[in-house]
């Protein structure tokens, strides 16, 4: 088996696994508990609330246990929104953010009234700096950028625009979707002028139902779960211990991949593109070069093949691609980033995501070329007749 849907999900490490089974087993108390059982479980939220402040050069209390991404974009845009209501109703995004920032604005737009803009993007998928400085006004609350698309791996020049939206307006919050970039790229908010930020577990080799929010202590935020007071009264409910045992294992193994970045999946990725953009009727969507493009992220939109076509007839070969995000592979709709970036109507649907983990070999792109360069050619010509 070849999993190249890394982007999706990653494999659960095995320190997390034996970390999360330890909690489920022995250390199983009530974080909230004044028992010595109690005290046990808390030690692993401090644990691993320090673990991931230090990732980040951030305060431990500057950290919030989520469920994952989802519910840290919800939580993050919606608390601090209404938290800043009075100084402004004004949110400014872009067109490809994920479903779970694109819809929380949807709901922010239609439920309260907020004022929305979306700014452009080029055909790699980055922002247009020049127009995100023009859009900031005095009411402008909150922009929205993702850090690394989840469909065609684009890093967006978020340092760079940070420094506008302060110097335009320090009032202005400044989150940040990191949920692809978070265990892959160096993050440092501080010096990135990022006010909150969110990642997941299961995409850094974490369990799924863990992830986090940061915000930054200044940040005004209203709370949306109320209930005991858990994580300062921020995000109610008993904390889920092994859920965040087994992401403080994944933060720990990941932070010593981010310091070694000769071991990053750059190197697989260009080699791959190398070949498979040899093949007739292949493209490759987003920025290629590093600077621009995540080293673990390949979208890739083959002519009259399409992606549900390509994606089978790979996985019957063993090989697991996804067709554009786990997200919105299940909807019909054409995807709003390749739409945004101006991919052809022809090309929709015939897009494929292949996304790499620090366990994906050499060995294991080269089949992954070998095989599509055998495939496509047959499977268009079935397509054609």
């Amino acid at each position: 088996m070849i999993y190249l849907d890394n982007s999706a999900t990653t494999k659960c490490s095995p320190a997390a696994i034996e970390a999360m089974k330890k909690t489920l087993e022995t250390d199983f108390g009530n974080p909230s508990s004044l028992h010595g059982m109690g005290v046990s479980a808390e030690q692993y939220l401090r644990d691993t609330r320090a673990a991931i402040a230090k990732s980040l050069h951030v305060k431990d209390k500057e950290i919030i246990f989520t469920s994952g991404g989802t519910e840290a974009n919800n939580l993050g845009l919606t608390g601090t929104a209404l938290a800043y209501r009075r100084s402004g109703m004004h949110i400014i995004t872009t067109p490809i953010e994920h479903p779970s920032v694109k819809n929380t604005l949807n709901f922010l737009k239609e439920a309260h009234g907020y004022e929305i803009e979306v700014l452009p993007v080029d055909r790699y998928g980055i922002i247009d700096l020049r127009s995100l400085s023009a859009a900031i006004r005095e009411d402008t609350i909150l922009v929205t950028i993702m850090h690394v698309n989840n469909e065609i791996g684009t890093i967006e020049p978020i340092a760079e625009a940070g420094s506008i939206i302060k110097q335009k307006n320090p009032g202005t919050q400044f989150f940040v979707d990191a949920v692809q970039s978070y265990g892959k790229l160096p993050i440092n908010p501080g010096k990135m002028n990022i006010d909150l930020l969110s990642a997941s577990g299961h995409k850094i080799h974490g369990p799924k139902g863990s992830g986090f929010l940061y915000k930054g202590e200044k940040v005004k935020y209203l709370p949306l779960i109320y209930g005991g007071g858990q994580e300062w009264g921020l995000r109610s409910g008993t904390e889920n211990v092994p859920a965040i045992a087994g992401l403080g294992a994944a933060v720990e193994e990941t932070a010593g991949h981010i310091c070694h970045p000769e071991r990053s999946e750059g190197s697989l990725r260009q080699s791959f593109i190398n070949k498979i953009s040899k093949i007739e009727g292949v493209t490759v969507n987003g920025p290629t070069d590093p600077q621009n493009a995540a080293p673990h992220i390949i979208s890739v939109s083959v002519e009259d093949v399409r992606s549900e076509v390509l994606l089978h007839a790979l996985e019957d070969e063993g090989i697991y691609v996804s067709a554009g995000s786990a997200c919105s592979s299940h909807k019909r709709a054409p995807s709003d980033t390749l739409s945004a970036i101006g991919l052809s109507k022809s090309l929709l649907e015939c897009t494929i995501r292949l996304s790499m983990s620090v366990n994906t070999t050499e060995e294991e792109m080269d089949e992954a070329a070998e095989k599509m360069e055998k495939l496509i050619p047959r499977l268009r010509r079935y397509t054609r007749k």
